[in-house]
């Protein structure tokens, strides 16, 4: 690190400590040359999520939009509404995991399940535009694919031996 007084390259760590909830390093540095003391920051540097839309054009990913889209989706939802920049974060996460470039379906597919799970009439306006429903119909079949994947499925009789 160069000293912003003189310079030198030379100095030494006083102190670190943990910045921005574990996000950073502050560390507390002193000019070997001229003794000033100075403070730097490490952060990790996020590799750009680029996404691939069904064109073939590439833009970076933007959480803000995903956010958007839950935020119309969770609109008047008691308790889900204020999950959506949690769950846009999460969803970012994992997107990174998959590498820097992910496509706009596995975007999609993955909002999806997240609002799967969390909320069935939220994942509905989702699925309805994302999907581009036309008709009553694309609801009824979303509505059957729903209750069908999250429904456990009931005995109607005992099983044989009991």
């Amino acid at each position: 690190m160069r000293c912003p007084s003189c310079a030198n390259l030379d100095d030494k760590v006083v102190d670190s400590r943990i910045a921005d909830d574990g996000a950073a390093i502050r560390r507390r540095r002193a000019c070997l040359a001229c003794g000033r003391r100075y403070t730097t920051f490490e952060r990790i540097e996020e590799v750009p999520l680029v996404v691939v839309k069904r064109s073939g054009q590439r833009e970076p990913f933007e959480r803000a939009k995903v956010a958007a889209g839950l935020r119309a989706a969770t609109k008047n939802r008691a308790g889900v509404a204020d999950r959506v920049e949690e769950l846009a974060a999460e969803l970012e996460e994992s997107l990174r995991l998959e590498g820097p470039e992910v496509t706009s379906q596995k975007v999609g597919v993955a909002v999806l399940e997240r609002l799967r799970v969390l909320d069935e009439v939220a994942y509905l306006r989702f699925a309805s535009v994302y999907k581009g429903f036309e008709d009553v119909g694309d609801f009824e079949r979303e509505v059957g694919l729903l209750t069908k994947a999250t429904e456990p499925k009931q005995r109607t009789t005992p099983p044989e031996g009991d």
